[in-house]
């Protein structure tokens, strides 16, 4: 009977019935495309660049070598996989959970017997007593709680859940770094064109002065006319200060990213590179692309799946636990007798846990449990409209600016040729200072937001790429978290 009772329990240990609901991924309704498109996919823009390696598409190396080296170096990114080998431990010991487990000890003690404690008060008195003596002992243990009502097997999903979380989450560090990068470095590309352009305008200045003074010696100017080119060569100087200010805490930021002490690769980055492109992007594949590309909504689906799995593990609680162990081992206090028949021991047990009479406890963990799995479908769900929010948000703010780019190109030649005719009409004596003064400063406004804007759609057009989670392998690292999602290991609830 002993060995028929064995054998059930250990058929129902390998092929019992798995509690609680199984997972099954929400289907989240999307729209077709963005609404706010519009002019992404210009024939006159580079060629869309692929998603997963998208600063590659400004046609800046500059650019590409800054964001592999902080891929490479970014200290961030290095604690990130951190914590994804953390979550890769803790699955694995999930999993090791529901495996039999052994042990080996040994032992040996030199002991020497009190006469006076009551052990030894009772011993000395016989015949033979010894009072030192060796204790020598050797056992292997074995030990398997029968998971019959699966609450292991959910525990474990729920911590392969949790490590496709944490991968997910690393991939977001890595989308976020690499965007990072580029923000800094088209911010250093901005400073850098903003501080030549007003020491370009410097130099006009500085001309125009010198033609004022020039005048005013051959008695043609006057001395508010010296003062108010004066004024606005001061007005063009006091613009570089704060630029600088900015070029130097972009570089310090790249620097930092790169995982290297600022002022360490800012020589790298000199004025006068290439001009980069601003490169169109393909949103063709519209909202649903986001639910396998971008990272958070892929890490806020596995939570999802890891908390359903719990609730599993908490219903497993109002079913008993069944566990083996064995003992197998040898002792002795003769020397040279521990590996004969007479030293050997062993034990074998038959365990039952049930918390029979604390169902209310239970109650309260299997309400918890829904709870939370009620709270990461809320979760889930938010973060996919907080996805394409940051997609339209995006796409709409690079449109506009593209279009504000447009304007200014015209506004800049318009100045240009203006204040060319009142410099050569007041050389003429046609028009006063004052009209070659207020179209040097409209010019100079409008090259410095000319050089503005520019950058700014280049960060325009990364925070794009970003919000479609963009910079990383999507289709490999993904997707194997959405088949685990969609063919759970676990059987249907008993």
């Amino acid at each position: 009977m002993r060995t028929k009772l064995l054998s059930s329990l250990l058929v129902l240990g390998l092929a019992g019935c798995t509690v609680g609901p199984d997972y099954v991924k929400p289907a989240l309704p999307a729209a077709g495309a963005f609404h706010e498109t519009g002019d992404l996919m210009a024939p006159a823009k580079a060629a869309p660049p692929a998603l997963d390696t998208w600063w590659t598409g400004f046609g800046d190396a500059q650019l590409v070598r800054i964001v592999e080296r902080v891929l490479a170096q970014n200290l961030d990114l290095a604690a990130s996989a951190a914590r994804v080998e953390q979550a890769r431990a803790a699955a694995r010991h999930a999993q090791a959970e529901r495996l039999p487990q052994g042990s080996l000890d040994g032992s040996a003690a030199r002991v020497r017997q009190s006469e006076l404690s009551p052990l030894g008060r009772v011993a000395s008195a016989l015949p033979g007593y010894e009072r030192n003596h060796t204790l020598e002992e050797a056992g292997a243990g074995a030990s398997w709680e029968l998971d019959l009502a699966g609450g292991l097997r959910r525990e474990s999903e729920a911590a392969d859940a949790e490590y496709q979380a944490a991968e997910a989450s690393h991939a977001g560090v890595r989308v976020s770094l690499a965007a990072e990068a580029a923000d800094a470095y088209f911010r250093v590309r901005g400073a850098q064109a903003r501080i030549a352009i007003a020491e370009d305008q410097i130099r006009n200045e500085q001309g125009l002065l010198d033609l004022v003074r020039l005048r005013q010696q051959h008695g043609l100017g006057t001395a508010r006319e010296t003062a108010q080119a004066e004024a606005l060569l001061l007005q063009a100087q006091a613009t570089v200060p704060p630029l600088k200010i900015e070029l130097e805490t972009q570089l310090n930021r790249l620097d930092v990213l790169m995982g290297a002490a600022p002022g360490t690769y800012a020589e790298e980055i000199r004025p006068g590179h290439a001009p980069f492109a601003i490169p169109s992007i393909d949103t063709a594949e519209g909202p649903a692309s986001l639910l396998r590309r971008r990272p958070d909504v892929i890490a806020a689906e596995r939570h999802l799946a890891a908390s359903n799995a719990r609730i599993g593990a908490a219903v497993a609680q109002y079913y008993p636990s069944f566990s083996l162990s064995a003992l197998l081992g040898v002792s002795s206090i003769a020397p040279g007798k521990l590996f004969t028949g007479s030293a050997v021991q062993s034990s074998g047990a038959l365990g039952l846990h049930w918390r029979l009479f604390d169902f209310g406890r239970v109650d309260a963990e299997v309400s918890g449990a829904k709870g939370a799995n009620a709270e990461a479908m809320a979760v889930y769900r938010g973060s996919m409209l907080r996805a394409t929010e940051d997609v339209e948000d995006a796409i709409v703010n690079l449109v506009q600016l593209e279009a504000r780019h447009g304007v200014l190109d015209s506004e800049v030649d318009a100045h240009v040729r203006a204040r060319d005719a009142a410099k050569d009409a007041y050389t003429g004596g046609a028009v006063s200072l004052i009209e070659v003064l207020d179209e040097d400063r409209q010019l100079l406004e409008a090259r410095d937001s000319l050089a503005r804007i520019h950058a700014d759609e280049a960060r325009a057009a990364v925070s794009v790429f970003r919000a479609l989670g963009g910079g990383w392998n999507g289709a490999a690292a993904g997707e194997p978290a959405l088949n685990v999602a969609a063919s759970p290991r676990a059987g249907r609830a008993k």
